[in-house]
């Protein structure tokens, strides 16, 4: 998995490794688990607005700040739940 991220020591990078070690398959029931995750109505919410007010051009800086790390979640969880698939299909098969 490649984080996208200029610091490899970051909370998200660190994150990132734990949850999607390389070296491991998921099992079927982490796969599935996996696959439920979603963001909670209060973050989409946020991130709808913070999104507004990108388009805007009215972020400050700690809104911004805000809006990328919803956005390195929601890449880091879009990357658990295609190896969640992936992992469910080679079961399948």
């Amino acid at each position: 998995m490649s984080l996208q991220t200029a610091d490899q020591s970051s909370e998200m990078a660190i994150l990132a490794r734990i949850l999607q070690p390389e070296h491991r398959e998921l099992g079927p029931e982490e796969a599935r688990y996996v696959l439920t995750l979603e963001f909670d109505q209060r973050d989409l919410d946020r991130m709808n607005e913070l999104a507004a007010k990108a388009r805007e051009g009215s972020l400050s800086s700690k809104e911004g700040e805000d809006l990328e790390s919803y956005r390195q979640i929601g890449y880091l969880l879009a990357q658990m739940k295609a190896r969640a698939r992936i992992a469910l299909k080679k079961l399948s098969s």
